[in-house]
């Protein structure tokens, strides 16, 4: 069927180009024009609507800049459906605002977004900021260095890089989420090309969105994403960069194999693009054989964008961490960041100098690690115990999550079932929020343990497990 032969041209002052631009709009959107369907050549459609080429030429440069279209070098211009905020993504924020307003005591967090437990030692923290004030005094309220306090620059580099940066390469930044929106900005333009894992972060998904570039999926494996997909995404389109969680993959809990790490900085220098690197909860490791070698280490041509946050293995609400810049772009994220927001909290950027440096990260750390992988082996037991016969896991040997399908005989909308959980003050993550396309991921889910006790793991998982058989009962 031709989509194209009702149009007609109003007679009014609106531009012909301004027109066929909202046509096609209007048809990306009804999902008559489907997302990645090639869009008809420009000779084809001037033709067609009986206008110049320069018109139609217009009219796709409009669809580009607003975000419905992209081009493939050599190949043509493609749909893209514009995202729109699903009634999902409004309810589950909605849901986690509520949260914060209840007694937490009485809710089950299986989303890991509330701070209302907090295992840092505050005893410690009140201890080093005293210390830091006794210290540098007024200068501690004062940044000396837009880029980040450099005793804290100088310190992260000696401990966690054994002095193999460059100083002005690290920049502080306020969590993992600014340090994805800075590497945004400066790197990526509307309509640039990248790749992204399937499913991915939805915090990073938000900032590419808005950013309006082109995303292109690959879907992750056991031990990193589908080379073979990605090799051909490189092939056919001119990539910008890809964006990866390199450990304890949000949400699947992925850790990627030594092999695919290298061979995908071999294809970086192939392909000429770059590598964003979101080392999410790499001190999290509770199996001996998952080994720490993040793709900055193994980065020997620049090709690494890393970005580490200190929020949860600091104190949850301190919005810290940093970003190592190749020398390339290192101006160009330092801009970024200093018309994101001027400057970090200094008083706090010595603070964490101070925990560092005195080694008192150390021991929380090994505090930390001690309580999850109680909690980690307690979810992970009932779940083998309990679920055996309802989903489907990869272990994740370490970090905060469990990501969950459901079994073949077991299809229930996981949306549905955030829903009526919810309503019995459980709370989970429905598996379409880490999705480009919202009706894709509706037979998983992710639950973290970063907000439960045992106690509060045991309860929730039994209420879980009832919801799940109340709605399997009806298809029975």
């Amino acid at each position: 069927m031709d989509i194209y032969k009702n149009f007609k041209f109003k007679e009014d002052e609106t531009p012909k180009y301004v027109q066929v631009a909202n046509y096609i709009k209007n048809l990306i959107d009804k999902r008559k024009i489907k997302e990645g369907d090639k869009l008809p050549t420009i000779r084809d459609l001037s033709k067609k609507l009986g206008v110049n080429n320069v018109t139609i030429v217009s009219a796709y440069n409009k669809l580009k800049l607003e975000g419905y279209a992209y081009q493939k070098v050599g190949s043509g211009s493609y749909a893209k459906r514009k995202e729109v905020a699903s009634s999902l993504r409004k309810e589950y924020s909605n849901a986690l605002k509520k949260i914060s307003t209840e007694d937490l005591e009485k809710v089950i967090d299986f989303t890991g977004e509330t701070t209302g437990e907090i295992l840092f030692p505050i005893d410690d923290l009140k201890t080093i900021i005293n210390e830091v004030l006794e210290r540098d005094g007024a200068k501690a309220l004062f940044s000396d260095n837009r880029n980040g306090y450099e005793r804290l620059i100088a310190t992260i580099n000696k401990v966690f890089w054994n002095d193999k940066l460059k100083n002005e390469d690290v920049i502080i930044v306020s969590g993992a989420q600014q340090g994805i929106d800075i590497a945004s900005k400066g790197i990526l333009n509307i309509n640039d090309n990248i790749i992204v894992e399937k499913p991915t972060y939805v915090g990073a998904l938000s900032v590419f969105k808005w950013r309006k570039v082109n995303l292109f999926e690959v879907p992750i494996e056991e031990d990193g994403v589908n080379l073979d997909k990605f090799e051909k995404i490189l092939q056919k389109n001119e990539i910008k960069c890809f964006y990866t969680m390199s450990y304890f993959q949000n949400p699947t809990g992925i850790s990627y194999s030594l092999e695919k790490k290298k061979r995908i900085l071999e294809l970086a220098e192939i392909y000429d693009f770059y590598i964003i690197e979101d080392d999410y909860l790499s001190e999290l490791i509770y199996e001996s054989s998952l080994e720490y070698i993040p793709f900055k280490w193994l980065d020997k041509k620049d090709r690494v964008i890393y970005i580490k946050s200190f929020s949860k293995i600091f104190l949850p609400g301190i919005r810290l961490g940093y970003l190592i810049a190749p020398t390339i772009f290192r101006e160009t994220l330092q801009n970024s960041k200093h018309n994101t927001d001027i400057t970090t909290s200094s008083l706090m950027q010595r603070a964490l100098e101070s925990y560092i440096s005195g080694e008192k990260w150390k021991n929380n750390i090994k505090n930390l690690n001690d309580e999850y992988i109680k909690r980690y082996n307690c979810m992970k037991d009932l779940l083998n115990k309990d679920f055996k016969d309802i989903l489907v896991y990869k272990e994740p040997k370490g970090g905060l999550n469990f990501y969950i399908t459901l079994r073949e005989n077991f299809k229930i909308n996981t949306t549905e079932l955030f829903t009526r959980l919810k309503k019995r003050k459980v709370y989970i993550t429905p598996g379409a929020m880490f999705f480009t396309v919202q009706d894709q991921g509706q037979d998983s889910f992710r639950i973290s343990f970063y907000q439960t006790n045992e106690a509060k793991i045991k309860k929730g998982l039994t209420i879980l497990k009832e919801e799940l058989l109340l709605l399997k009962e009806p298809h029975k």
